[in-house]
């Protein structure tokens, strides 16, 4: 039997190296799992083995959300009412410094309670403002931060597809889990706000101000109220549903993408056109995920076969380290993951050995869950490879520099950096919410 550390060096070793020389993700996975389903599965039984697990893995029912959540941010985008709800936010916002910053904070907020998709709320609100903003003068950080930084809200906020990813392979609630980031995300919202406005007051040049005066009365209010309105009364309900018990977070999420369907078609908004995009784009998506899911689940499964899951757990144990102690390491490895790999790959690599930890340290799983959302979401803005910096750069100006796109996000990520430490040492702010609502 091979020592555990051996395991480990050619498993998660050939894993990095993969990942190195820019394999996909989902290929690196499944060449590692076919080289320790050789070496520790006894050979081809241990291959027959692999795809039986793989099918089980993407097959299972607590995943299912995960499509409905991105179909709705899809007909949001596809059909064009998320333009309509940016007017009517934009609208009510008058005379702040900074207005645009402002209505990007505000409405990528909104979106992200309909929206289960991170990269296509900052490619949204970077085609539709990130010109406006350049073209009123804003100097360009203060035009691509607030952007990218809500566009990592929307991961915190429910409905989230990577949320539902990490309650399921977690064996956190996902109903609870999906509540317990709406704090979080609140609070990183009001952050960004206060910031964008105190920073716009103290050196007007950074935004200079638009003079834009708007309606008065109905017509003011008027999109906000059958535009944006709706989009809320559609995450209530998904998240009341859940929260009342009468709804799994499968039937949330299916009723929610039912209920944007609808939205679109009264709105006289829904083409076939339309949904055939949605729904192209939304089976692009999830397929993505789920192959993932198939590749990154089964390496899982042979590291925990080789021992090298156990005896890394025993070797944690053998230091004595205390429940704080053990979280802060992990928050250590997610953050500098995150700066290298995506979401998906940061929870497949660290869930095996994490969990358990968490577990016989006596750690609140709703807890941990939650540090590591928020490790993940300042994953997409922290250089080199965010994804939402990459993201940015594909819809800013071909004059702004990568250089610029990553200072327009360090400011944002310290206030995660915040918001991090403000659940370590109060988890109570993550955790009460769900705790009142589901019982």
């Amino acid at each position: 039997m091979m020592a555990w550390g051996d395991a480990a060096t050619i498993l998660l070793g050939g894993m990095a190296v993969a990942l190195a020389i820019g394999m996909p993700v989902a290929f690196a996975f499944l060449g590692i799992n076919l080289i320790g389903a050789i070496l520790f599965l006894g050979g081809e039984p241990g291959l027959n083995q692999l795809a039986r697990n793989a099918i089980t893995s993407v097959t299972s029912f607590s995943l299912t959300p995960i499509v409905f959540f991105i179909l709705m941010g899809e007909i949001l985008f596809h059909t064009g009412m998320a333009f309509r709800a940016i007017d009517g936010v934009e609208r009510l916002i008058l005379r702040v410094p900074g207005r645009l910053a402002v209505v990007a904070v505000t409405a990528g907020t909104i979106f992200s309670a309909i929206s289960g998709s991170t990269i296509a709320t900052t490619a949204l609100l970077g085609t539709l403002l990130l010109p406006r903003m350049l073209e009123r003068r804003y100097e360009p950080r203060m035009a691509m931060g607030p952007i990218m930084a809500i566009g990592g809200v929307d991961m915190l906020i429910p409905p989230s597809a990577l949320t539902v990813l990490l309650g399921s392979l977690a064996g956190i609630s996902i109903s609870k889990l999906l509540i317990a980031g709406i704090v979080p995300g609140l609070i990183l919202s009001a952050i960004f706000l206060a910031f964008i406005v105190l920073r716009c007051w103290i050196n007007p040049e950074l935004a200079p101000s638009d003079d834009y005066e708007g309606e008065r009365g109905w017509k003011r209010w008027r999109p906000f109220i059958i535009y944006v309105l709706p989009l809320v009364f559609i995450f209530v309900f998904v998240i009341g549903s859940m929260s009342a018990g009468f709804a799994t977070p499968t039937e949330a999420a299916a009723i929610g993408a039912a209920a944007s369907v609808l939205a679109a078609g009264l709105y006289g908004m829904l083409s076939l056109g339309a949904l055939r995009k949605a729904l192209l784009e939304t089976i692009a998506i999830s397929g993505a995920i789920l192959f993932i899911i198939l590749a990154s689940t089964t390496f899982s499964q042979i590291l925990s076969f080789s021992g090298a899951t156990s005896g890394f757990i025993d070797m944690v144990r053998g230091q004595n380290l205390d429940a704080a102690t053990a979280m802060l390491g992990m928050i250590l490895v997610l953050l500098l993951l995150g700066c290298f790999v995506d979401q998906v790959s940061m929870m497949m690599i660290t869930l095996p050995f994490f969990m358990p930890i968490a577990l016989q340290l006596g750690m609140d799983p709703l807890w941990v869950g939650v540090i590591f959302l928020i490790c993940m979401q300042l994953g997409l803005l922290t250089p080199p490879f965010g994804l939402l910096l990459f993201t940015m750069k594909g819809v800013a100006p071909p004059s702004i520099t990568m250089g610029q796109v990553y200072a327009a996000a360090m400011p944002y990520v310290g206030f995660g950096f915040v918001v991090l430490f403000l659940i370590f040492f109060f988890p109570e702010l993550a955790t009460w919410l769900p705790n009142v609502l589901i019982r």
